[in-house]
């Protein structure tokens, strides 16, 4: 595991990915660590993420979730997506609560990728997430 750090020369497909990921960071969302199938990423809730019932709204956890997915499954090199996704809430969070997502890889086999990401209020597990992922040759769209 590498820890991520700004003076890198080389950089690392995951590390360039998340540098052109605008949502995620736009959300405060920093890339902590990578490796070869494994990242971990953190966020602050802040109060523009709670819902009505003042935790934090599902799709913030998620969001934080797939971003650590997206850099566990391109850490290898060629461009992987998001064939599905499946999350379970365990514990709510609050504003000012500061969570990490863990992505760790299970299994490739040919362009396919099964991982799974653990989110954690410090010791505590607020959501389990397993993503699918699938390489392809790249996420421009077609030429008429």
């Amino acid at each position: 595991m590498r820890e991520v750090t700004p003076t890198a020369d080389a950089t690392p497909p995951a590390e360039a990915m998340f540098a052109a990921d605008e949502a995620s960071r736009g959300l405060g969302i920093e890339l902590r660590e990578q490796g070869e199938g494994t990242a971990t990423l953190r966020m602050t809730v802040t109060p523009a993420m709670v819902n009505g019932h003042g935790i934090v709204h599902g799709g913030y956890v998620f969001l934080l979730a797939d971003s650590a997915f997206a850099c566990a499954c391109n850490s290898h090199g060629p461009v992987t997506v998001a064939a599905g996704a499946d999350i379970t809430f365990v514990a709510p969070a609050y504003e000012g609560d500061e969570l990490v997502a863990r992505a760790e890889e299970r299994t490739r086999y040919g362009r396919s990728g099964l991982y799974d990401v653990t989110v954690r209020r410090g010791d505590e597990v607020i959501a389990e997430f397993r993503g699918r992922s699938r390489s392809i040759s790249s996420t421009k769209p077609e030429e008429s």
